[in-house]
Order: structure tokens, then C-alpha cells, then sequence
């Protein structure tokens, strides 16, 4: 099962998470096989950190809740919250086998938060190149609830129209980079 973890930071515990940086990627190694993308998310001025996206291959619900809630940052406290949803991999691939590579252009995460009928199921045509693209589903996966991207696109605007945003109650982008050792 396919799981999206966006942990989102707390006010004001940069030095907290720069304290843990090792730490947290030790954990994360020990799920090298499991993950399918990762990268830590930024505010609109692209330096200042707001949080850290997972999407992770998981035996069950129990299971990714493990994986996002004993993570050292956020058994620290550096998160304020932790949005953990099944996930459906629509494009049947990691973020290291995107064909842009790990560098070049802008990335972003877009994150439409929904529910009701489905939106957005197959990955729309345009100028914004997918990285990672899925339904956000409930624990049982039978109810839609959003929709998550990882995508490489000129700019926000850009990015954002990947979403159908009227079928969404909101549509968040943030910009995004790969993470990891790789």
C-alpha cells in the first residue's frame, strides 16, 4: 500500500530540525526501498524549510503511521501536524525514475484537499512535468480526498493548474525539492 506523509513544521524549530538532520535521515535510510519520493518543502521565498513529504510503499495503515510518527523530528517536536493519507502511485514509478533528473527548473508540491466525486485521477496533459501524481484516499482506500503532485513546472501558477481547483475545498503549492542521498 501507498502512503503520502507531508509533516509540516512548527514555528520556529528550524534549529531543532538542523539538531536532528542526521538523525532523521538515518530513519529515513532504513526505508530506502520502501520510499517512493521524499523532499523537503519550502516557503514562497524557496529558502526558509515548512516541512518534509514522503510518499512510502507500506504493508498497512499501521505501518505508515509508524513510519511518520516515531521519525525523530517529529518524536522531537520540530512538527506542528502530519497529514498521512493512502496514496495511489498513478504514474507507477519512484521520483529517481523521473526522466527530468534530480536538478533543473522549479519543483513544487500541490496538494488539493477534497472529497465527494473524484477529481483529477489520470495526470493532466500540459506545460508541468510530473515527478509523483496520485489520488489521496481514506485508511480502506474506497473514498477519494484529494489529490497530491510532485511536479517540475516554470512556475506556481503553472503548477497549480495540474488541479482542477473548483473541485477542491483548497489547493496548496509549495515549493519542493528531492531529498535524500541518492
Amino acid at each position: 500500500m501507498e502512503f503520502f506523509c507531508h509533516h509540516r513544521d512548527r514555528p520556529g524549530s528550524m534549529p531543532l530540525r538542523e539538531e536532528l538532520t542526521q538523525a532523521h535521515w538515518s530513519y529515513m535510510d532504513g526505508y530506502e526501498r520502501e520510499l517512493i519520493a521524499r523532499g523537503p518543502t519550502f516557503a514562497d521565498d524557496g529558502e526558509t524549510l515548512t516541512g518534509s513529504v514522503h510518499i512510502v510503499n507500506l504493508p498497512d495503515a499501521a505501518a505508515a503511521r509508524a513510519f511518520a510518527f516515531d521519525e525523530p523530528s517529529y518524536q522531537a517536536g520540530a512538527y506542528r501536524d502530519v497529514l498521512l493519507r493512502r496514496w495511489r502511485n498513478t504514474l507507477g514509478r519512484t521520483m529517481w525514475e523521473f526522466p527530468g533528473g534530480r536538478t533543473g527548473g522549479h519543483r513544487y508540491l500541490v496538494l488539493g484537499l477534497g472529497a465527494g466525486r473524484p477529481a483529477d485521477l489520470d495526470v493532466p496533459p500540459g506545460p508541468a512535468e510530473p515527478i509523483a501524481y496520485g489520488p489521496l484516499l481514506s485508511d480502506d482506500g474506497t473514498a477519494w480526498l484529494g489529490t497530491a503532485a510532485l511536479v517540475r513546472a516554470p512556475d506556481r501558477d503553472t503548477a497549480r493548474a495540474v488541479l482542477t481547483s473548483a473541485r477542491y475545498a483548497v489547493v496548496e503549492v509549495h515549493d519542493w525539492e528531492f531529498g535524500g542521498r541518492r
